[in-house]
Protein backbone atom coordinates (compact mmCIF):
# COMPACT_ATOMS: atom_id res chain seq x y z
CA UNK A 1 0.00 0.00 0.00
CA UNK A 2 1.38 3.45 -0.87
CA UNK A 3 1.83 6.24 1.67
CA UNK A 4 -1.06 8.19 0.14
CA UNK A 5 -3.47 5.26 0.64
CA UNK A 6 -2.25 4.65 4.19
CA UNK A 7 -2.63 8.29 5.17
CA UNK A 8 -6.33 8.51 4.29
CA UNK A 9 -7.86 5.15 5.19
CA UNK A 10 -11.53 5.12 6.11
CA UNK A 11 -12.34 3.64 9.50
CA UNK A 12 -16.13 4.03 9.51
CA UNK A 13 -18.86 5.55 7.33
CA UNK A 14 -22.25 6.98 8.25
CA UNK A 15 -24.25 5.39 5.43
CA UNK A 16 -27.61 6.84 6.53
CA UNK A 17 -26.36 10.43 6.37
CA UNK A 18 -26.78 10.94 2.62
CA UNK A 19 -30.25 9.39 2.68
CA UNK A 20 -31.54 11.44 5.61
CA UNK A 21 -29.84 14.82 4.97
CA UNK A 22 -28.78 17.10 2.15
CA UNK A 23 -25.19 18.23 2.71
CA UNK A 24 -24.19 21.89 2.40
CA UNK A 25 -20.63 22.24 3.68
CA UNK A 26 -18.01 19.77 4.94
CA UNK A 27 -15.34 20.14 7.62
CA UNK A 28 -12.54 17.90 8.89
CA UNK A 29 -12.16 17.82 12.66
CA UNK A 30 -9.68 16.15 14.96
CA UNK A 31 -11.15 14.06 17.76
CA UNK A 32 -9.97 13.61 21.35
CA UNK A 33 -9.69 9.88 22.08
CA UNK A 34 -8.39 7.63 24.84
CA UNK A 35 -5.88 4.84 24.23
CA UNK A 36 -8.39 1.98 24.30
CA UNK A 37 -10.54 3.85 21.73
CA UNK A 38 -7.65 4.10 19.26
CA UNK A 39 -7.03 0.36 19.61
CA UNK A 40 -10.71 -0.31 18.92
CA UNK A 41 -10.64 1.98 15.89
CA UNK A 42 -7.68 0.06 14.48
CA UNK A 43 -9.79 -3.10 14.85
CA UNK A 44 -12.71 -1.35 13.09
CA UNK A 45 -15.11 -1.53 16.06
CA UNK A 46 -16.98 1.75 15.61
CA UNK A 47 -20.48 2.80 14.49
CA UNK A 48 -21.50 6.30 13.43
CA UNK A 49 -25.15 5.72 12.37
CA UNK A 50 -26.77 7.06 15.55
CA UNK A 51 -24.25 9.82 16.21
CA UNK A 52 -24.51 13.58 15.86
CA UNK A 53 -22.51 16.69 16.69
CA UNK A 54 -23.56 19.39 19.15
CA UNK A 55 -22.08 22.80 19.82
CA UNK A 56 -21.82 23.80 23.47
CA UNK A 57 -19.86 26.67 25.08
CA UNK A 58 -18.11 27.44 21.79
CA UNK A 59 -16.86 23.85 21.35
CA UNK A 60 -18.02 20.89 19.26
CA UNK A 61 -18.75 17.45 20.71
CA UNK A 62 -19.55 14.09 19.11
CA UNK A 63 -22.43 12.27 20.79
CA UNK A 64 -23.76 8.77 20.22
CA UNK A 65 -20.77 7.32 18.37
CA UNK A 66 -20.31 3.77 19.57
CA UNK A 67 -16.70 2.61 19.91
CA UNK A 68 -16.83 -0.92 21.27
CA UNK A 69 -13.92 -1.65 23.61
CA UNK A 70 -11.68 -4.61 22.89
CA UNK A 71 -11.57 -7.37 25.47
CA UNK A 72 -7.80 -6.92 25.64
CA UNK A 73 -8.09 -3.22 26.57
CA UNK A 74 -6.64 -2.17 29.91
CA UNK A 75 -8.29 -3.88 32.85
CA UNK A 76 -7.88 -0.96 35.25
CA UNK A 77 -10.25 1.33 33.33
CA UNK A 78 -14.00 1.12 32.84
CA UNK A 79 -14.55 2.05 29.18
CA UNK A 80 -17.75 3.88 28.15
CA UNK A 81 -18.47 3.00 24.47
CA UNK A 82 -20.79 5.97 23.82
CA UNK A 83 -19.07 8.71 25.80
CA UNK A 84 -19.11 12.31 24.56
CA UNK A 85 -15.93 13.07 22.60
CA UNK A 86 -14.58 16.56 21.98
CA UNK A 87 -13.91 17.63 18.39
CA UNK A 88 -10.96 19.83 17.48
CA UNK A 89 -11.77 22.62 15.02
CA UNK A 90 -10.29 26.04 14.27
CA UNK A 91 -12.05 28.97 15.90
CA UNK A 92 -13.04 30.37 12.50
CA UNK A 93 -14.72 27.08 11.56
CA UNK A 94 -16.46 26.89 14.93
CA UNK A 95 -17.89 30.39 14.62
CA UNK A 96 -19.21 29.60 11.12
CA UNK A 97 -20.81 26.39 12.39
CA UNK A 98 -22.35 28.08 15.42
CA UNK A 99 -23.86 30.80 13.21
CA UNK A 100 -25.31 28.31 10.74
CA UNK A 101 -26.71 25.93 13.35
CA UNK A 102 -28.28 28.62 15.54
CA UNK A 103 -29.61 31.02 12.90
CA UNK A 104 -30.26 28.97 9.78
CA UNK A 105 -31.49 25.72 11.33
CA UNK A 106 -28.76 23.42 10.08
CA UNK A 107 -27.64 20.20 11.77
CA UNK A 108 -24.12 18.83 12.15
CA UNK A 109 -23.77 15.25 10.96
CA UNK A 110 -20.66 13.02 11.15
CA UNK A 111 -19.97 11.49 7.72
CA UNK A 112 -16.87 9.38 8.18
CA UNK A 113 -14.00 8.60 10.48
CA UNK A 114 -10.58 8.20 8.85
CA UNK A 115 -6.84 8.18 9.41
CA UNK A 116 -4.91 11.22 8.24
CA UNK A 117 -1.15 11.10 8.85
CA UNK A 118 -1.54 8.80 11.87
CA UNK A 119 -4.25 10.99 13.40
CA UNK A 120 -7.94 10.12 13.58
CA UNK A 121 -10.09 12.70 11.79
CA UNK A 122 -13.86 13.02 11.62
CA UNK A 123 -15.50 14.51 8.55
CA UNK A 124 -18.62 16.44 9.56
CA UNK A 125 -21.18 18.15 7.36
CA UNK A 126 -23.48 21.08 7.78
CA UNK A 127 -26.77 19.54 6.67
CA UNK A 128 -30.51 20.04 6.43
CA UNK A 129 -32.94 17.19 6.97
CA UNK A 130 -34.68 15.86 3.87
CA UNK A 131 -38.45 15.61 3.65
CA UNK A 132 -40.05 12.29 2.67
CA UNK A 133 -40.73 13.43 -0.91
CA UNK A 134 -37.06 14.47 -1.32
CA UNK A 135 -35.97 10.99 -0.25
CA UNK A 136 -38.35 9.43 -2.78
CA UNK A 137 -37.05 11.68 -5.56
CA UNK A 138 -33.46 10.72 -4.75
CA UNK A 139 -34.40 7.03 -4.79
CA UNK A 140 -36.09 7.47 -8.17
CA UNK A 141 -33.02 9.27 -9.56
CA UNK A 142 -30.71 6.51 -8.29
CA UNK A 143 -32.89 3.83 -9.90
CA UNK A 144 -32.91 5.73 -13.20
CA UNK A 145 -29.10 6.07 -13.15
CA UNK A 146 -28.79 2.33 -12.47
CA UNK A 147 -31.19 1.54 -15.32
CA UNK A 148 -29.25 3.80 -17.71
CA UNK A 149 -26.06 1.93 -16.80
CA UNK A 150 -27.73 -1.40 -17.58
CA UNK A 151 -29.05 -0.14 -20.93
CA UNK A 152 -25.65 1.27 -21.88
CA UNK A 153 -24.04 -2.03 -20.94
CA UNK A 154 -26.32 -3.95 -23.33
CA UNK A 155 -25.23 -1.88 -26.34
Amino acid sequence: MSDKQKSNQTIALNRKAHHEYSMEDRFEAGIVLEGWEVKSLRAGRVQLDQSYVILKNGEAYLLGANITPLLTASTHINPDPTRTRKLLLHEKELSKLIGSVERKGYTLIPLNLHWSKNHVKLEIALAKGKKQHDKRADEKERDWQRQKQRLAKDY
